[in-house]
């Protein structure tokens, strides 16, 4: 996919930080919409011309990537946008399938009313998302709707390595996420989690959760990490007779 032009993304006036957290913004989008292929070179030099700024704000937008796990960082190719491995993608969901229940436990019966309006409300912006096939919204909608669901946890470390986990994921289930039947699951899942937190069964939504997370987990591996078909080896030559 074509990766979309940029405009100069603020004055001249704002300091480095801004302008780093707004480079960051629209290439964490690029990668998340795989207008930045995987192993595609993120060059500094060029990325602060087509953003019309210095090189620093790009530099701390590369770094800032790096710690969300969307770039890496290798010694002769400099930045470039992070590959992930089925090794990778397992240990994402089984820290998620770890961490998320534990988040859900503390959260729920502290959640409010308007805690649970806003979750109604993250709901019917999905049914909009599936019918208008809107995928990047639909990423944006799973990570808002998981972090309402924890928003109450009180645990503000294990609540940053869940968000960067979110993110690492919603690249992945954005590729995945293109057919109507994995859309529809996803939806009922989630209508069944809000429904079981809200009446108090912490251990049907915990399980609910992990299911959830489990479920995804197997669904990318099954349709993105395909096994290429092996090619049958070319006949041996018969030797000819003298």
């Amino acid at each position: 996919m074509a990766e979309t032009a940029a405009r100069p993304l603020a004055a001249p006036e704002l300091g480095h930080r801004t302008l780093a957290a707004a480079i960051a913004q629209d290439l964490r989008r690029a990668i998340l919409a795989a207008e930045l292929a995987a192993g595609q070179p993120l060059r500094q030099d060029a990325r602060a011309a087509r953003y019309a700024v210095r090189r620093l704000p790009v530099r701390v937008a590369v770094v800032a990537l790096e710690a969300g796990g969307l770039v890496e960082m290798h010694a002769h190719r400099g930045a470039v946008v992070a590959t992930l491995s089925p090794q990778e993608v397992q240990d994402i969901f089984e820290l998620r399938a770890l961490l998320e229940p534990r988040l859900l436990r503390r959260s729920v019966p502290r959640l409010t009313a308007d805690d649970w309006q806003a979750l109604d409300a993250t709901l019917a912006a999905f049914d909009e998302a599936v019918a208008q096939g809107d995928v990047a919204r639909w990423g944006q909608l799973n990570a808002q709707l998981h972090a309402g669901l924890y928003a109450r946890a009180e645990a503000p470390r294990t609540e940053a390595i869940v968000q960067s986990l979110l993110q690492s994921s919603d690249r992945c289930t954005r590729l995945q996420m293109n057919r109507p039947a994995a859309w529809k699951r996803a939806q009922r899942e989630h209508r069944l989690l809000v429904r079981r937190a809200r009446e108090g069964a912490l251990d049907d939504a915990c399980a609910l959760l992990v299911d959830h997370i489990e479920q995804v987990h197997r669904d990318l591996v099954k349709h993105l990490f395909k096994p290429k078909p092996v090619q049958p080896n070319p006949p041996l030559s018969t030797p000819r007779s003298p």
